[in-house]
């Protein structure tokens, strides 16, 4: 941990007033995180320093305009993490990197989120939109990537070859870091972060990054805009079916958000959610909702 503390020098920089500094910074971080042995080397805790001081670096950021493209390319550090090679069968380490990344972010947001002012929020709530976005369609598989390479299948008697639009493994990494944070029922959150064992130094430090709950203003955006980010991505074609089962897993764990959160703002706010005519299957949502 400390030997890869110091090759994270560019951290502190990112909190800096300094815009050139700043920018400096990050593009250093995007280096150090496109090497596919140091990002697979990262802890918990590396991710959550990382993460505290990009939430700073936007937190110093002024106008909006360099607000908007920092909180992008603070969004798309998703796609520099090191993707599996060619021919090998290391999807598997890079999911596992990616989700372990997207999971800094929101135990970040959700430990900072209370203590934002309103003059910053807005570009918060950007970020997080922006973050959401690039990780729901971090879940589509891009021409050209190793798990997205033909398949072929029979129908009707021949074989026909399809290109696989969303990885599995994405999937189930973004869903579950969702049904994790800001779609995490209060209780599931305390249970949670309890039964984190270990009490070493650096299991000590990360408990001082680590949020104890997710506020209830990061729930409300969150169930406000995963509509539309998802339709942004594809999520929302009429024709995709493995689409529709993915927004059918999420709205399972709004659905449930629902059902069992001890907030009221956060109950009816999932309930509209549910309700968006966009969605396949609002339907069944409104019907169910309805004969509660």
């Amino acid at each position: 941990m400390e030997t890869q503390e110091r090759n994270m020098p560019f951290i502190k920089n990112l909190a800096s007033s300094d815009r050139k500094l700043r920018t400096k910074s990050l593009e250093s971080l995007r280096n150090f995180l496109s090497a596919r042995q140091v990002a697979s080397a990262l802890s918990p805790l590396d991710v959550l320093k990382l993460w505290k001081g990009l939430f700073y670096a936007l937190w110093m950021c002024d106008r909006p305009l360099p607000q908007q493209a920092l909180a992008q390319d603070l969004a798309d550090l998703v796609y520099v993490l090191p993707t599996p090679a060619r021919g090998g069968d290391n999807g598997g380490e890079e999911v596992a990197v990616v989700a372990a990344w997207l999971r800094g972010f929101w135990a970040t947001m959700a430990r900072e989120w209370t203590g934002i002012d309103v003059l910053r929020m807005d570009k918060f709530l950007l970020l997080v939109r922006r973050v959401l976005g690039a990780s729901l369609a971090w879940m589509r598989v891009a021409d050209g990537e190793e798990a997205g390479r033909t398949k072929k299948r029979r129908s009707g008697g021949e074989e026909k070859t399809r290109k696989s639009r969303w990885d599995g493994k994405r999937v189930d990494a973004v869903i579950g870091v969702l049904g994790e944070f800001p779609f995490v029922l209060e209780e599931d959150a305390k249970t949670s972060r309890q039964q984190e064992g270990g009490e070493s130094e650096e299991k000590k430090k990360g408990d001082e990054l680590t949020p104890r709950f997710v506020p209830v203003g990061l729930k409300l955006h969150a169930l406000d805009i995963w509509v539309d980010e998802a339709e942004k991505v594809g999520l929302l074609e009429d024709e995709d079916e493995e689409a529709k089962d993915i927004v059918r897993r999420i709205t399972e764990l709004v659905d449930e958000l629902e059902k069992g959160t001890t907030s009221p703002a956060v109950r009816i706010r999932s309930k509209q959610s549910l309700l968006d005519d966009r969605l396949p299957f609002n339907n069944i949502a409104g019907s169910d909702a309805g004969s509660e």
